[in-house]
């Protein structure tokens, strides 16, 4: 099950981690320091304008979107929020290896790797 906190993320749809995702967070964050959590942003750069970022921190902002699931918790703040709105955080494991992947309904376009985008 997954479980959100933050106000300001009731007016628009939320990013949705599924749960292969969350049990892949949960497996790495188990061999960091206690409180660990994925931070999930979306920086300036990239082949197409935007690119995402993941960071393992134990700091939350007051104001980061939480999304708890599987044991694990993924932050993200209030600026990569506008560009996530309804995302889809995956995980896939295919023949290319494995990669957490995001199904972003924001972004106009994508370069070939999938880890930057220009809205």
């Amino acid at each position: 099950m997954t479980h959100a906190t933050n106000e300001s993320s009731q007016a628009q749809p939320r990013p949705i981690v599924t749960e292969r995702a969350a049990k892949r967070v949960a497996a790495i964050l188990k061999r960091e320091a206690e409180g660990a959590m994925l931070r999930v942003a979306v920086n300036g750069g990239g082949c197409s304008g935007f690119q995402y970022a993941f960071d393992i921190e134990t700091n939350r902002a007051p104001d980061d979107l939480a999304i708890e699931s599987e044991g694990a918790t993924v932050l993200i703040d209030p600026v990569s929020l506008d560009f996530l709105r309804g995302a889809r955080i995956d995980f896939v494991d295919d023949l290319i290896g494995q990669s957490f992947k995001i199904d972003n309904p924001n972004a106009t376009s994508s370069c070939g790797c999938g880890t930057s985008f220009s809205v």
